[in-house]
């Protein structure tokens, strides 16, 4: 059983390690992500340097990486005493992956749609709860760093009220990680030179 555990958690890491964005720009347009825009891996870049269906793809590789790893323990039968916090730890592997990914030097993205992918597998209704949140804040802003920052605390300060406090810490923890990879564009946001999505009424009364 340790054995089955220890290479099942390897495998979440390596699920998680998939550089989405690298892999997609380089097999389909020849482009490498990391030497255009932003240098991220993620979604946003991809969407700036590659144009929306490479974008889309990302998102759902990324987000697939963290559900299917969080999903692991239930298709294997692995139980850590709680199903809950077995599905958490499967899929901080897979965020430790994407953000600490060995198919890119111990680098990688910032954590958000692959913690995304987690919850859905976790709290399926809170996962579309906090997809609102974030188109919602996309729209009024349209900054995906201001967003995706706004949706980490509404989850955190959700999972408090409804006394989820596994998830409360997880969530608490990776915000403050999401923070910290977001301190660039925290500063940018701050000194209103952030870069705008070509949607929602921040770009729009921008381009008037």
């Amino acid at each position: 059983m340790i054995l089955k555990i220890a290479v099942l958690l390897i495998i979440a890491y390596l699920l998680g390690s998939i550089p989405s964005g690298i892999w997609i720009g380089k097999t389909f347009f020849k482009v490498d992500v990391r030497q255009h825009g932003s240098g991220n891996i993620g979604t946003t870049n991809t969407f700036r340097v590659l144009g929306p269906v490479a974008g889309s793809v990302v998102l759902f590789m990324d987000i697939a990486k963290g559900s299917l790893s969080a999903a692991l323990p239930l298709l294997f039968g692995i139980n850590f005493g709680s199903i809950h916090l077995t599905e958490l730890i499967f899929g901080l592997c897979a965020i430790i992956g994407h953000t600490f990914s060995i198919f890119d030097g111990f680098k990688g993205g910032k954590a958000v749609a692959t913690s995304a992918g987690m919850l859905l597998t976790y709290n399926p209704v809170l996962f579309i709860m906090a997809t609102l949140v974030l188109i919602f804040v996309l729209y009024l802003s349209s900054m995906v760093s201001l967003a995706s920052l706004c949706t980490f605390i509404f989850v955190s300060i959700v999972a408090l009220t409804i006394h989820d406090y596994l998830l409360a810490t997880i969530a608490i923890i990776l915000t403050i990680f999401v923070f910290y990879r977001h301190r660039k564009n925290i500063r940018r946001i701050l000194n209103g030179t952030e870069n705008l999505v070509h949607f929602g009424i921040k770009y729009k009364h921008q381009q008037h």
